[in-house]
């Protein structure tokens, strides 16, 4: 252990010395009269990709007919040599109309080889070699050159060729130096791997990972094409309030804020669609908002409390013309995307190009669960069929929840090519127009693809009178403890009163719609600043450590913290005695947490994916959602009880428990996991 506390050391001083020559570099060049952050503009022609496309219909034009050298029946030496002298009669060709370029980004690579260098320069659109010589950008230049650090932004301007090995090049003819890196880069061959460094500095994970950045340049060509589409069916893109009195529209908590010129509370809003179904009343008929939207919920592979949602709302149609709408955008999507209709996520193939599956919500629990809720007579039917599939639910639930708790759990995991399930119960869609055919379901579907909801669209309810009574019901639900209900609001009832037309509307989840389309594996991988909760030890205000500011020599310490205990209650220990031989059997282990995420639904429920030395990852479901966020366990080394017998959960079975430490702090329950030194190994028994 002492040896690895010395290495530790011995790297956290090699580091901060490298640190200190790139301050030292920069003071020198400062000194000189070279600020590189004095520089305010640089003009750049061209991007890599750019310069290596001219080149290659540059050559093309002018050595299209010439043909390779033919060195059949000679040595070597005799080869090497024809070869070398055609490449000088392609060069001096080449060379004779040069390609001038001028381009700009930072030094990935560099090569010193005397009075010549090559480097690496990469920006937006790929990277591109440089050679640097002495002689064309200067003695001065270039001797600055050779102190630079990789990481540094440089200008470069000269002309385009190809070297001998085929690489298409710059042959630089001034270079400059643009900006200064004072930090190091992650080691080139491994790169930034580590997920939690990648979404919190993001910046360097662009910088390293060629692959997040073009995920986010699709995800700028996404939303470019959805206004595309948009526009050639004649919505107008408009712009609602962020800060709400009442947050509606969805069911969702909503974050609260106070606003201190009015003196109000205020809130975040939770959707887009109450505001835009105003404006359909005013006589805007095609509308649609593409915007951020906020939800005081859990965060996990899917879902993240701030999210960017696009809402549409056409007058005059039904959820039947929202269908065909929804099915055009996503194959035209695909095609401008993606360039093909089908498509692949996680090596899955999904068609986008066949017509979309169509379901009842009914018929789908009729075919994955065999229960027919068109036959359960009420409530209290619907109630023991739950009980009798453990499937939970609440006591102020009615049939239609438990019919949507029943599609949850037996239907989603299924649909995996896009399916429209359609006609939801009432009880779950309090702005919905009926269904003149049973007034017990809506008009109402919602896009399934990959097992993922993907989008929610109704014919809206324009009958004010029936739009009060729903949003009593959810107001009933309020006051039942239900804390994502909708509660009245009575502009919006008002709106209504006016006249609003038989609208058809929509609403898109953009960041789940650029995970299928980019085959991206977490929400976090689409999103650029994804939300983190604050890191142990560093300043809350940015997440950077303390001491990345300070200069790098300097050794921060830091005291122990203190913490009181005085007003902790713990339970009483047991009295009675457990004999030795039944304590033995319970199989404590080390184990690893590989993933953990909300189980969708619940409010309490997290579900680990855990790795215990046996080589096959274990499930368990612990009740701890209220006191710890599924990102901020990931990567920990637990204890749990691995020989328990399997316990359905949300239809899960969990298999073990994990250890906790739980007592009472002011009336208010507080609880621990345990969590033991990361050397352990996952298996390792516990005694």
């Amino acid at each position: 252990m002492a040896n690895q506390n010395n290495n530790k050391g011995g790297q956290q001083q090699d580091v901060n010395q490298l640190l200190k020559v790139r301050r030292e570099k920069l003071q020198n060049l400062q000194e000189a009269g070279k600020d590189p952050f004095q520089i305010t503009k640089y003009d750049v022609t061209h991007h890599s990709s750019d310069v290596k496309e001219l080149y290659n219909a540059h050559e093309a034009e002018i050595l299209g007919d010439r043909k390779a050298p033919d060195v059949e029946g000679l040595d070597d030496a005799a080869k090497r040599e024809v070869i070398n002298n055609d490449y000088n009669e392609r060069r001096e060709i080449m060379d004779a109309k040069p390609i001038e370029v001028s381009i700009a980004g930072r030094m990935m690579f560099k090569r010193v080889m005397g009075k010549a260098s090559f480097c690496n320069i990469q920006d937006l659109k790929g990277n591109i070699q440089v050679y640097v010589a002495r002689d064309n950008v200067g003695e001065d230049a270039y001797a600055d050159f050779k102190k630079s650090d990789i990481g540094d932004i440089y200008g470069v301007k000269g002309f385009a060729f190809r070297t001998k090995t085929g690489e298409i090049s710059i042959h630089a003819e001034e270079i400059t130096l643009l900006s200064k890196s004072l930090q190091i880069l992650p080691e080139k061959f491994h790169g930034l791997t580590d997920t939690d460094t990648r979404y919190r500095q993001r910046y360097v994970d662009l910088i390293m990972n060629q692959e997040s950045k073009e995920v986010f340049i699709k995800r700028s060509q996404i939303l470019k094409e959805i206004r595309n589409f948009l526009a050639g069916r004649d919505f107008m893109e408009v712009e609602t309030p962020m800060l709400v009195s009442n947050a509606g529209g969805a069911a969702a908590r909503p974050f609260e804020t106070h606003y201190n010129a009015l003196n109000e509370d205020v809130k975040l809003r939770i959707s887009l669609e109450l505001y835009l179904k105003r404006l359909i009343v005013g006589g805007l008929e095609r509308v649609y908002e593409i915007g951020r939207v906020f939800r005081n919920e859990g965060v996990d592979t899917r879902h993240n409390p701030e999210f960017t949602l696009m809402e549409l709302y056409q007058a005059y149609t039904d959820y039947e013309g929202m269908m065909e709408l929804t099915e055009s955008m996503f194959r035209y999507l695909a095609e401008k995307v993606c360039g093909s209709t089908k498509i692949s996520y996680n090596g899955v193939e999904i068609d986008l190009g066949k017509p979309f599956a169509r379901m009842t919500m009914i018929d789908a629990i009729k075919k994955y669960a065999g229960v027919d809720f068109d036959q359960v007579p009420d409530d209290a039917a619907a109630k023991k069929l739950a009980d009798e599939h453990h499937i939970e639910y609440e006591e102020r639930h009615k049939k239609g929840d438990i019919v949507n708790l029943f599609f949850e759990e037996y239907c989603e995991k299924e649909l995996i090519q896009p399916t429209f399930i359609m006609d939801h119960p009432i009880e779950i869609s309090p702005l919905t127009k009926k269904k003149p055919s049973d007034p017990t379901k809506v008009e109402r579907f919602e896009l399934f693809c990959n097992t993922w909801e993907m989008c929610n669209a109704y014919s809206e309810l324009n009958d004010p009178i029936d739009q009060r009574e729903r949003f009593a019901a959810q107001d009933a639900n309020a006051a039942a403890g239900d804390d994502e209900a909708e509660h009245t609001d009575e502009d919006f009832l008002n709106a209504l009163e006016i006249g609003m037309p038989p609208t058809g509307g929509i609403g898109y989840g953009i960041d789940r719609l650029v995970m299928l389309l980019t085959d991206s594996q977490a929400i976090r991988d689409v999103l650029l600043f994804p939300t983190m909760k604050s890191l142990d030890g560093v300043n809350k205000k940015n997440d950077v450590n303390n001491t990345a500011s300070e200069a790098p020599e300097k050794n921060v310490k830091t005291e122990s913290e203190k913490i009181d205990f005085s007003k902790v209650k713990v339970e009483p220990l047991f009295e009675e005695f457990v004999d030795f031989d039944t304590f033995s059997k319970s199989d404590f282990r080390a184990v690893k947490v590989k993933e953990c995420v909300a189980v969708p639904k619940s409010k309490k429920l997290l579900q680990f994916t855990l790795d215990d030395g046996t080589g096959t990852d274990r499930t368990i479901l612990s009740g701890i959602h209220s006191f710890y966020e599924p990102e901020e366990l990931v990567g920990k080394t637990l204890i749990a009880i691995t020989n328990l017998p399997p316990r359905a959960m949300m239809g899960i079975d969990s298999c073990g428990m994990l250890l906790s430490a739980i007592h009472e702090e002011e009336g208010e329950e507080k609880l621990h996991l345990l969590m033991v030194d990361d050397h352990i190994p996952a298996g390792a028994k516990l005694y």
